[in-house]
């Protein structure tokens, strides 16, 4: 990235943050969506930071075993501790141990609590079963936005005929009432929009290129009991192509007031206006693939709300 590297810093200039680093990652053949998730997590400045921890107290260990946490943890220190800005790295050990394991260092991410709340029509007995959550996956709509696709995800849904719920105190099964409710907002909120639906007529799955507004300021009032959960948006994750079978993956960073374009080994600065332009097609055939796939959203701090 020597050209493009010099060509962000030119852009930068004077503004460029003290300590900041931005690298782009080579792609070793179909990583360009590992990448583009690595540096949405990597500017997630309380995980960074973790891990940046995590890392510094476990490094001389003979016995720390090698897994996701650790190789991630080493990652993060390579970028952070470069003596240049920016320039590209490979995360090539952390893309083998990808590989082999798909599920550890989960209590390193920022988990947030959902209640599944199930009505009893006959008696009104209200049954609740809390459930931790890492992301959110959101059925979408054409031409709808975040909002209205959480209302729906905490919409109340009728269980009857052959979907009806045993009731512990009618001992028998009964119609219901279910809803799905945020109880605990988690610090990081994590969105994940499902644009690749299974069409049974076409026997495959198929990209839905729905124009979905996502803010750059959320509010999540409508579906959490603390009307207060205020969020930013600081990384956007984005599908490039017109299957789910092909494509491409980039990835927008919000990172000290600047937005950047993260495209494997390539870096450069946008302007916070082209990120409406990855909210998807407001027609079915557009010449325009880019759409925002998973979003990243950070909690703001009370004192930071106006």
């Amino acid at each position: 990235m020597g050209a493009a590297g010099s060509k962000l810093e030119k852009a930068l200039g004077d503004q460029f943050p003290e300590g900041e680093r931005y690298f782009g990652l080579e792609n070793f053949g179909n990583t360009c969506y590992c990448n583009s998730v690595l540096q949405a997590l990597y500017f997630c400045v309380p995980f960074r930071e973790q891990l940046l921890d995590y890392y510094s107290r476990n490094k001389n260990g003979a016995d720390v075993e090698d897994n996701l946490l650790t190789c991630l943890a080493d990652l993060f220190t390579q970028i952070s501790s470069q003596k240049k800005k920016t320039g590209v790295i490979a995360p090539k050990r952390f893309v083998q141990r990808l590989k082999k394991q798909n599920e550890l260092f989960r209590s390193y991410m920022h988990q947030g609590i959902l209640t599944n709340e199930t009505r009893c029509l006959r008696c009104e007995t209200v049954t609740a079963r809390d459930e931790t959550f890492f992301d959110l996956s959101l059925d979408i709509e054409q031409n709808s936005s975040i909002t209205s696709c959480l209302k729906n995800f905490s919409s109340t849904e009728t269980l009857n005929a052959e979907d009806k719920f045993f009731c512990d105190k009618c001992c028998s099964l009964q119609e219901a009432q279910k809803r799905m409710k945020i109880k605990k907002p988690p610090h990081i909120l994590v969105i994940h929009l499902k644009r690749f639906k299974y069409i049974e007529q076409l026997g495959r799955y198929k990209k839905l290129s729905y124009r979905v507004v996502f803010p750059l300021e959320l509010k999540l009032s409508n579906t959490v009991e603390d009307a207060d959960s205020e969020y930013s948006l600081f990384a956007v994750v984005v599908h490039v192509g017109s299957g789910p079978n092909h494509g491409h993956y980039i990835s927008l960073v919000k990172s000290h007031n600047h937005w950047l374009f993260f495209d494997d080994e390539n870096v450069e600065m946008i302007d916070e206006s082209a990120v409406q332009t990855f909210f998807g097609s407001a027609q079915e055939y557009s010449s325009n693939t880019d759409h925002g796939y998973i979003l990243f959203y950070e909690r703001l701090a009370s004192e930071n709300k106006s």
